[in-house]
């Protein structure tokens, strides 16, 4: 059976606690994208236990972190709240964002993509994070790609990858697996604007910013 986005929601709210012990540090890539950038508002889609949302704190005034599970947002919040900072938490799915047109200036969609079930809602995320960037605003797309040493395959797929739980119990996670091709095609097909794609650790980056008014 396809998974739907019910799916992906109700497997990381049941390992949320665990996942989130495991995410402690910023990606470099990240932290690579965020360095010299400031912005008035930032968003962070797909934000998990808030570690970037923590991150770009020192780059916004204002930062919002939007995700599809309230497990973690629960974790995120206890972050927030544990090392003193401050973050507009969001529960929603990153095909649907319930911010403003050009709302946004700074964003960061890592790690999250790839968890979307099917090719339209993956392009309707990234049209969303257009409809979202304000005139100036940049962001940084990532996904979990088949250059990945994990990996001994050319073209795309789906597939599930396990996450085990103390005491053993496998969970499993959808993911699609981007080849670098479709990567490229889902973002030029979307209505981002892309400055650069790059292969960093095995994830396809696009350095993107909104569409062109």
């Amino acid at each position: 059976m396809e998974p739907n986005r019910g799916d992906v929601q109700a497997t990381y709210d049941r390992i949320a606690a665990h996942f989130a012990k495991t995410r402690e540090y910023a990606w470099p890539e990240v932290e690579s994208f965020l360095d010299g950038r400031t912005a008035d508002t930032a968003l962070d889609l797909g934000c998990g236990n808030g570690r970037h949302a923590e991150l770009l704190t020192a780059h916004a005034r204002r930062v919002v972190g939007a995700d599809v599970s309230a497990g973690l947002l629960a974790e995120a919040s206890a972050r927030a709240r544990e090392r003193g900072f401050e973050t507009d938490l969001v529960q929603c799915d990153a095909a649907r964002i319930p911010l403003t047109q050009n709302s946004i200036d700074l964003a960061v969609y890592v790690a999250t993509l790839h968890h979307l079930p099917t090719r339209d809602a993956r392009v309707g995320s990234l049209d969303e994070l257009a409809r979202v960037l304000s005139l100036e605003g940049t962001a940084l797309v990532s996904a979990w790609s088949t250059a990945h040493d994990k990996f001994d395959r050319e073209d795309a797929f789906d597939t599930t990858v396990d996450w085990t739980l103390p005491g053993g119990e496998t969970v499993p996670r959808f993911y699609h697996i981007y080849s670098p091709d479709e990567f490229r095609e889902d973002v030029a097909e979307s209505a981002l604007v892309p400055d650069d794609i790059s292969i960093s650790s095995g994830n396809c980056y696009a350095l993107v910013r909104g569409r062109k008014q």
